[in-house]
């Protein structure tokens, strides 16, 4: 082989390697960035959770996410969804305080957690955790990474839903969100 031809081949293999270390790089919850406006979108419905004592808040963006789910569909790429986490405020027994509408007492804001979903996010796991398209994120209150984070559980539990529902456990409150 002549040095050009192995300079050539050379090339064609690290590029070819730097190729396919950028795509296994794409999938991963650093692909997430903190959604700074999320607060602006649709607060679509809340959910006590007696289990961790904890009252929690789920928003999406863009409102067109709201429009598909009514519609049955997939929500479109681009979407956000950002659960954010309080610890319920706590009686003198340590049981979460329940206001006059039955709902926990909101405290002490604990974390957030994010889902987004863009066109081809998600190609890169293996089917028996992949959640269509959509890639997952856990921040502290300070709305930076948790980098402690099992983001493997995210995939793990919303697995099962399946894509119908578009692996939302609160896909049917979505459909009945207004906006």
């Amino acid at each position: 082989m002549s040095i050009g031809k192995s300079i050539a081949a050379s090339a064609a293999l690290a590029c070819g390697s730097v190729a396919l270390i950028a795509f296994a790089a794409q999938a991963g919850g650093d692909n997430v960035v903190f959604p700074a406006d999320y607060a602006k979108g649709v607060l679509y419905t809340t959910v006590d959770r007696a289990d961790n004592k904890q009252y929690r808040e789920l928003f999406v963006s863009p409102p067109g996410a709201i429009d598909a789910a009514k519609k049955g569909e997939p929500l479109p790429s681009g979407t956000v969804i950002t659960l954010v986490q309080y610890g319920a405020v706590l009686d003198v027994h340590g049981n979460p305080q329940v206001a006059a509408n039955g709902r926990f007492v909101k405290g002490k804001l604990l974390a957030y957690t994010v889902m987004e979903k863009r066109t081809g996010w998600g190609a890169e796991y293996p089917d028996n955790i992949r959640n269509g398209e959509w890639e997952y994120q856990a921040f502290k209150a300070d709305k930076t990474p948790n980098t402690a984070a099992n983001l493997t559980a995210c995939f793990n539990c919303h697995k099962p839903l399946g894509a119908a529902p578009d692996f939302l456990f609160s896909y049917d409150r979505m459909k009945a969100a207004s906006r």
